[in-house]
């Protein structure tokens, strides 16, 4: 595993914290997940950075040393980025709208909405699986909006530099193909589909590790996950080689069925981010409204997130 930024400020942060639990509720994660993290970037690094006791953790002679260099580095790679970013609004200057955006059914929407509210107005994007990319690169501005999600309530990328704003939060729904033996039923409990294999589209936030807890508390562990893109995804379903992880307003498609899972084990913040100080922040309340509009014409397309949120207490945090 490469050293990331990411990995320093998840450092700092325990550091600061005094104990794992603290710190997972200040990164927005399980504490689990917070826990797994850690290990592997001891193993980048080569040892353990933390005594853990009974009073929380404290640094190792390691940690002391890998602490003073994020103190410095950490700071100076915020000022780089601020630097870069009155740079890239004095060089751009323009108008138009720069959209990042992970893949999903809400970029095409809101691109629709955009172009035929300005009429003239270059709308252009940036996709990839990464939030954290997108993110970065709206910090840096190089981007003028990111559209991203998290999983649940955990904190989204690059948060200490962009303003965010939550457009829509959704269940996490399974695609299985049309003659799956529990396509007919309107909800699916989790614990189901132990028996089969998944896929779902690849992430650097969090939600792996969500998927393998919701697992764990309906009493098992996935086989195999296969992360690929969205065609394939959808391929490996419609074949019957494994069931999906999709967003609800995974629009209708040849082949499969969504289906919500009961209690709504997971579930997904679609989010609209910007930097406070770039030239698109007079501008995001409409890019706001229009994502939010965008969402609610992809939600009406698919009947089964229709259904679900018809039910008398649709189960969201």
């Amino acid at each position: 595993m490469d050293l990331e930024l990411r990995h320093l400020k998840t450092i700092r942060a325990i550091a600061d914290a005094g104990s794992l639990t603290k710190a997972a509720t200040a990164l927005g994660l399980a504490q689990p997940a917070l826990s797994a993290q850690l290990k592997r970037i001891e193993r980048a690094l080569g040892g353990e950075l933390f005594e853990r006791g009974r009073h929380g953790v404290r640094a190792t002679a390691l940690g002391e040393f890998v602490l003073a260099r994020a103190r410095v580095v950490l700071p100076a790679v915020t000022g780089l980025r601020e630097e870069a970013l009155r740079f890239g609004r004095a060089w751009e200057g323009g108008g138009g709208f720069r959209l990042g955006a992970t893949h999903g059914p809400l970029l095409g929407g809101l691109v629709d909405r955009l172009a035929a509210a300005y009429p003239g107005v270059p709308v252009t994007t940036h996709t990839s699986w990464s939030e954290r990319e997108i993110a970065s690169r709206t910090a840096e501005g190089l981007l003028d909006f990111a559209l991203v999600g998290t999983c649940g309530a955990s904190t989204p990328p690059e948060n200490e530099f962009l303003v965010w704003r939550e457009v829509a939060r959704d269940p996490v729904f399974v695609m299985l193909p049309t003659g799956h033996a529990l396509a007919d039923r309107q909800e699916i409990d989790l614990a189901a589909l132990a028996g089969e294999a998944w896929t779902d589209v690849p992430g650097d936030g969090c939600f792996a590790d969500c998927f393998t807890a919701a697992c764990a508390r309906a009493g098992f562990t996935p086989s195999s996950v296969y992360e690929t893109d969205v065609a394939s995804c959808v391929h490996l379903v419609q074949v019957g080689r494994a069931v999906g992880l999709c967003r609800a307003t995974f629009p209708p498609t040849p082949g499969l069925v969504t289906r919500p899972l009961s209690g709504a084990p997971l579930y997904w913040r679609h989010l609209l981010g910007w930097h406070p100080a770039a030239r698109s922040h007079d501008t995001a309340p409409e890019v706001l409204t229009q994502a939010r509009a965008a969402h609610t014409e992809a939600t009406t397309r698919s009947e089964s997130y229709t259904a679900w949120l018809a039910t008398p207490s649709p189960q969201l945090p």
